[in-house]
């Protein structure tokens, strides 16, 4: 396809993830969606309980440009990143971590309960999981079904096959933890409250071609594509092709016997 990238490199392969930073930041439209995203982590960083600031996944992108005190780590050993370890065995100390960002990360996990057990060990109380991942709306399973690479199964479970970094993913995982098992996952998490979810993106992405093709139009027809982007979100919500989520713990109580 002429608008596809002809790329040699392995897709678990490291060489792989520093190729995605070079395209992510020399392609206008993709460096401003991670703008955009890394936006909604940053924007309430000050509210935030004393702790380490944490990015799991954080492959080719540039949070810690944007905010240096951010900890970036991936499964993959990265020149330009902090740490390397697995999102299921992190080597922090109880309750010493304040927030959690991740940008298309969870749905790569190949374990939910596992994570979710470390990701509440690990966060001290107030602290929080932010995350950017794919959505199940009409428009989104429509675009992740039959053009995106990876899987996306609505009908799957919490695991998935441990092939590799990137390529071991479903991309309704997100979908199927937070909607529709919400109930599950706030019986096995009582401590994690889903504190929002909101949709969007319909096009942003999809414009910028993503990792894997190029960009669709020039640099100065950004502005406007943003805009639309911003609309059709407004006009429905069943549009976004990604989901913004934000987990809360809460503070256990004790019980005191009556």
């Amino acid at each position: 396809m002429f608008w596809k990238y002809k790329i040699s490199i392995p897709i678990d392969s490291p060489e792989r993830t520093v190729l995605h930073r070079e395209i992510i930041m020399r392609k206008k439209f993709l460096r401003k969606l991670y703008e955009q995203w890394y936006e909604f982590f940053l924007s309430g960083i000050e509210k935030l309980p004393d702790g380490k600031i944490l990015e799991l996944g954080s492959g080719g992108g540039f949070l810690k440009d944007l905010e240096p005190s951010v900890i970036t780590s991936d499964l993959l050993r990265i020149s330009t990143n902090d740490m390397t370890f697995s999102a299921l065995d992190m080597p922090f100390e109880d309750k010493s971590v304040a927030a959690i960002f991740m940008i298309d990360t969870l749905h790569h996990i190949p374990d939910m309960e596992k994570f979710f057990t470390e990701a509440t060990r690990i966060l001290v109380s107030g602290g929080k999981i932010m995350m950017i991942e794919p959505s199940n709306t009409r428009w989104g399973h429509f675009i992740y079904t039959r053009f995106h690479h990876e899987p996306f199964d609505p009908g799957g479970g919490w695991k998935i096959p441990e092939s590799g970094p990137l390529s071991g993913a479903n991309g309704a995982l997100p979908w199927i933890v937070f909607s529709r098992d919400r109930e599950k996952f706030k019986s096995l998490f009582p401590l994690l409250k889903i504190e929002n979810i909101s949709f969007c993106n319909p096009i942003l992405y999809l414009f910028s071609g993503g990792l894997s093709y190029r960009q669709i139009l020039p640099d100065f027809m950004y502005p406007a594509v943003a805009a639309i982007d911003r609309l059709l979100i407004k006009l429905s919500t069943e549009m976004g092709m990604f989901q913004a989520i934000s987990l809360v713990k809460k503070e256990k109580k004790n019980h005191i016997p009556g």
